[in-house]
């Protein structure tokens, strides 16, 4: 899908994700994942027997409890950890095969992580153009100056190209790195309570960014207990103790 002002996007998937064609394959899916984490006195079992699948375009919201598993959840979407047991297939390719090495460049090219801290996603030194040519060349997709400049335009920070992090509010540095998480097609753009540190005006502007992205075929998976998160959201993972729960 191409947007007006030429930005492309992947197209959206097939009704139902988990069984859609090699050719448009659901942005994630993990099937019967277990992960345990051994310390040296006890186990914790974080994720017991998890199936989800996580489609493009949209929005998929994590929710529970905490220790319900939701950070682990999104490791695995996002190819940080592999699971003990199960599959973790993302944009179609078994990723709980894969060594370290083969993950990270998967990583790479198909998902973007999103921190809670708005500064963490970004690097002090360069400004916005440069932070978005920068995502985009990392994912073998080398973006123009015109085509950075262009995704600012849709995010509203066309006026603040030239600015480096430390001169943006927190969240224009939020709005920043969803353009810097979308730019270059990944399958997956994975958020860990993006707006925790956001005050209500600047919050809603982030929102809208990735509802709109979301919209143009880029999948979103947010874990978070904001009310505005959920309210865009377009389906939900409850967990709870690790295991999936019904709505």
């Amino acid at each position: 899908m191409s947007t007006d002002d030429g930005f492309h996007f992947a197209a959206d998937p097939l009704a139902d994700p988990v069984f859609s064609t090699p050719e448009s394959p659901p942005a994630a899916v993990c099937r019967g994942v277990r992960k345990t984490y051994r310390t040296a006195t006890e186990s914790v079992t974080a994720l017991d027997d998890v199936t989800v699948s996580i489609p493009r375009a949209q929005v998929t919201v994590v929710v529970g409890p905490s220790g319900s598993g939701k950070s682990s959840l999104l490791r695995l979407l996002a190819c940080i950890d592999s699971p003990d047991d199960g599959e973790v297939l993302i944009a179609g390719q078994r990723v709980d095969r894969l060594g370290a090495r083969a993950r990270r460049k998967l990583r790479q090219r198909q998902v973007a992580y999103l921190f809670q801290r708005p500064g963490e996603n970004l690097l002090p030194y360069l400004d916005a153009v440069a932070q978005i040519r920068l995502a985009a060349a990392l994912r073998g997709a080398p973006a123009t100056e015109d085509d950075a400049l262009a995704l600012l335009g849709r995010l509203g920070l066309r006026e603040r190209a030239d600015h480096l992090p430390a001169q943006l509010s927190g969240g224009e540095q939020q709005r920043l790195a969803v353009a810097c998480g979308v730019v270059g097609d990944p399958a997956l753009v994975v958020a860990d309570e993006p707006t925790a540190e956001l005050d209500t005006a600047a919050a809603e502007r982030v929102l809208v960014a990735m509802e709109d992205l979301a919209a143009a075929g880029v999948g979103f998976v947010i874990s978070s207990h904001d009310p505005r998160v959920m309210a865009i959201a377009d389906g939900f993972v409850r967990l709870d103790h690790g295991r999936l729960v019904a709505a």
